[in-house]
């Protein structure tokens, strides 16, 4: 993946580790992004039969967190890859959107659906 991104002059930051601050105290829990995208989407890449709701947790986390606005979460085990992407984002605001893929519109974060 770093190999296509470099290739394409796309900036990316690998391994990026995510610290997090509770009441003014520098907490390492070990938080890492797979890939950092142009400083605005995160990639998190697996490799599983299936991807699980903990996976989404996962990344919605790292978006929170961060503040990144998107964040795709890419299954390489599967026969077609686009069936592996899934794109979440991170305070989704536009309510018609939501309305129109059946979401709660009062949910700030959510998966976007299935590329």
């Amino acid at each position: 993946m770093s190999g296509e991104l470099s290739l394409a002059n796309i900036f990316f930051e690998r391994q990026l580790a995510l610290p997090v601050s509770y009441k003014s105290l520098q907490l390492d829990c070990g938080y890492r992004l797979d890939f950092l995208i142009e400083k605005t989407v995160i990639l998190e890449l697996k490799a599983v039969e299936t991807l699980q709701p903990i996976h989404e947790a996962q990344l919605l986390t790292y978006l929170k967190l961060g503040g990144w606005p998107i964040g795709l979460l890419i299954n390489f085990n599967v026969p077609i890859l686009k069936k592996g992407i899934r794109r979440l984002v991170n305070n989704f605001s536009n309510l018609r959107t939501q309305r129109l893929c059946g979401e709660n519109p009062n949910r700030k974060s959510q998966v976007i659906g299935k590329l």
